[in-house]
């Protein structure tokens, strides 16, 4: 079963954050960080994002968690994951200002300057790919 959840999640966090990110997280990985590969990519990717029910949804979910529990470097991968899965910048925006009004301005702040860094740098991996 772990190597099938490895298997599937694996595919997974490479169809949403990209196979060349994911191979350059799985590259650096030593004896210390292993477990933690193993679990983010067997249950986070292999057990949750393999349920029924919509990768849009659950990038935007992500997101508005990410914002507000300041989380900036998997936040910007989750932007670019939630474009990837047909999120529109508008739906991005709608979140983000939803965590301004329930998490506190800050944090809508900070997550609309990130999103805005993430979309280029997006943008720009789509021009030079």
């Amino acid at each position: 079963m772990v190597k099938e959840l490895w298997d599937k999640g694996l595919a997974v966090r490479k169809e949403v954050l990209g196979a060349e990110y994911v191979e350059r997280n799985l590259k650096n990985v030593d004896d210390f960080s292993l477990p933690m590969q193993e679990y983010t990519t067997e249950a986070c990717w292999g057990w949750l994002w393999t349920r029924p029910f919509p990768r849009k949804t659950r990038s935007l979910i992500n997101l508005a968690m990410l914002s507000a529990l300041n989380r900036p470097h998997e936040f910007k991968v989750h932007v670019k994951g939630a474009l990837t899965n047909g999120c529109s910048r508008e739906d991005i925006r709608e979140v983000l200002l939803q965590v301004a009004v329930y998490c506190g301005v800050p944090a809508g702040v900070e997550a609309f300057r990130l999103a805005r860094e993430a979309m280029q740098e997006y943008d720009q991996g789509k021009k030079s790919g």
